[in-house]
């Protein structure tokens, strides 16, 4: 009982937040071991009954942080290729440089991504995340290889397919860099998906 002077009262989105970022926090320092509700009330400084009290499950946290920095990486290339110039070509290569710079290569990201996509086969909630956001980022592919399309791009792009092929390429090359960093440079990652 002596641990419960240490929580603070916060408003309810403050505490959801600090809930998913102990959670990421957790899973990229100890990979599945940081599923513990024990481990993630300790780093939000949140007790385990609030936990409860905004998420009915470890499945909905976990779930939430999923699609936290799903969403959250996909607004940062967002927000990236809107800086950029109406030019298509240009949109999609700030897609791939938003993509594979910055806080994805941090490799202890690798280890909340797999604990997620452990979890595909046996949580809906997870599935579903993975799902949605994954048609989010292929949907905002398919818009940039249609408007290369229309842009008179030859040969002409099958958008969906185009997407799901660079998707599939950049994650590849995401993983690799991740298990071994020495195999190929960030930039040559970048330049590699460009010249495709």
């Amino acid at each position: 009982m002596g641990d419960i002077g240490k929580f603070e009262r916060k408003l309810p989105e403050d505490r959801r937040r600090a809930l998913i970022a102990a959670t990421l926090a957790c899973l990229a320092r100890e990979g599945h071991a940081g599923l513990s509700i024990r481990k993630i009330s300790r780093e939000a400084g949140i007790s385990i009954g609030l936990i409860n009290h905004h998420y009915e499950s470890k499945d909905d946290l976990v779930a939430a942080a999923y699609e936290t920095l799903s969403l959250g990486l996909l607004d940062k290339v967002r927000a990236r290729i809107e800086l950029i110039g109406p030019d298509p070509h240009d949109r999609l290569n700030a897609y791939i440089r938003g993509i594979l710079t910055g806080p994805t290569l941090d490799r202890s990201m690798l280890r909340t991504w797999v604990v997620f996509w452990s979890m595909l086969d046996h949580s809906a909630k997870i599935a579903d995340v993975h799902d949605r956001t994954y048609r989010e980022y292929r949907a905002l592919l398919e818009g940039m290889f249609s408007e290369m399309s229309c842009a008179g791009a030859r040969p002409t792009i099958n958008a969906r397919l185009a997407a799901i092929a660079l998707t599939a390429m950049i994650d590849g090359l995401w993983l690799e860099w991740c298990l071994n960093p020495t195999t190929f440079s960030p930039a040559e990652a970048v330049a590699l998906c460009e010249n495709w």
